[in-house]
């Protein structure tokens, strides 16, 4: 039977830095993905569980945790409020494996999500107007609203406290994920959902790996941001990032293509054309994209991100490989890259490519 939780209501809902924190029932107007946060776990053994009529989903929570079912209750706290299922959680005794992500937990113990939620995916690697397309496509909300929305700080995370002053948008921080929306939810729900979301998904530990390579958040996620649209293949992006930092560290360009295809995509004649990412950049399209995001045009890193970065191009930045390698180039539609240390060899890379 579900619990008796209909009288509850939101008691307080903080930003403790990295997460929510709420009390007995789920936020409505929003929901979150079935990504959990974090990697799946594996699971273990079986423990017995009893949830009893009333329980909150703080005590639920430290119940779990205590059995060792899920390594924090605040994770599952999160996933219950962003998806809105505090109601659907069931009393009773249950059997459940130990190990498991807060996104199971909360799936073991819940009925089936509300039927009238959309269902919002944001690819890793999109840019915001590319979302606000999508939500207006699904009939959450208008594009405009969205874009309006994502250029606001009126949020209340103390990560926004980084960006610094000038910065055109929200760009970069509205976490790729799945969401889903409920009927009433505004456009600046959906944002707010999505800038909590990174906040809890971006790690103290990943936090303090940018600290240690000198960067700030917003400059780590502006790289992040770069490396998502650079890397195709998953292993590649610590390289990646080592090789983007060899170049910042030397005071160089980064020569990043995407760089430039976020430029172009700026203008509507060339988004009609060519799409948000142009493929196969000219040195005419180089040559006139220009800006300071431009960084075949201006050394070192562009003033904001370029685009939304997942979680393993945030910690590409956080974690880069240490290499020598000064230069990558990708030959085939495969997306694998030829690493190299000397312009020659890059060249050379480039020369075996077009043979």
């Amino acid at each position: 039977m579900n619990l008796p939780l209909a009288a509850a209501s939101i008691a307080a809902v903080l930003i403790l830095g990295a997460a929510f924190w709420m009390s007995s029932t789920g936020i409505g107007g929003m929901v979150e993905g079935e990504d959990d946060v974090g990697q799946a776990g594996a699971g273990g053994d079986t423990v017995a569980v009893s949830i009893a009529e009333g329980e909150t989903v703080e005590q639920i929570s430290e119940k779990l945790e205590a059995a060792g079912v899920i390594d924090s209750a605040l994770r599952f706290q999160i996933i219950v409020a962003l998806t809105g299922r505090a109601a659907a959680l069931l009393s009773g005794d249950h059997e459940l494996p130990t190990g498991i992500t807060a996104q199971e937990a909360v799936s073991a113990l819940t009925t089936a999500p509300v039927d009238d939620t959309t269902t919002l995916t944001v690819p890793e690697g999109w840019r915001r107007e590319e979302i606000a397309d999508l939500v207006q496509e699904l009939g959450i909300a208008a594009r405009d609203e969205f874009l309006a929305a994502s250029s606001s700080f009126d949020y209340d995370y103390g990560f926004l406290a980084d960006i610094p002053d000038g910065t055109a948008s929200l760009e970069g921080y509205l976490f790729p994920d799945t969401y889903f929306i409920a009927e009433d939810a505004t456009a600046g729900d959906v944002v707010a959902l999505m800038l909590g979301n990174f906040d809890s998904r971006v790690t103290q530990e990943a936090r303090a790996g940018f600290e240690a390579q000198g960067l700030s958040l917003h400059q780590a996620i502006t790289l992040a941001s770069i490396i998502e649209r650079e890397a195709v293949v998953a292993e590649e992006r610590p390289t990646i990032a080592g090789v983007f930092y060899n170049r910042i560290a030397a005071g160089d360009i980064l020569g990043a293509d995407p760089t430039v295809q976020y430029v172009l995509g700026s203008f509507p004649e060339s988004v009609a054309q060519f799409g948000y990412w142009k493929v196969g950049l000219t040195t005419g399209d180089i040559d006139f994209a220009v800006s300071p995001y431009n960084t075949y045009q201006n050394a070192g890193l562009p003033p904001a991100p370029i685009a939304q970065p997942g979680l393993a191009s945030i910690e590409a930045a956080a974690f880069p490989q240490e290499t020598d390698f000064y230069y990558f180039y990708a030959c085939g539609e495969d997306g694998v890259h030829t690493f190299s240390v000397t312009g020659a060899e890059h060249e050379a890379a480039q020369a075996a490519c077009v043979q």
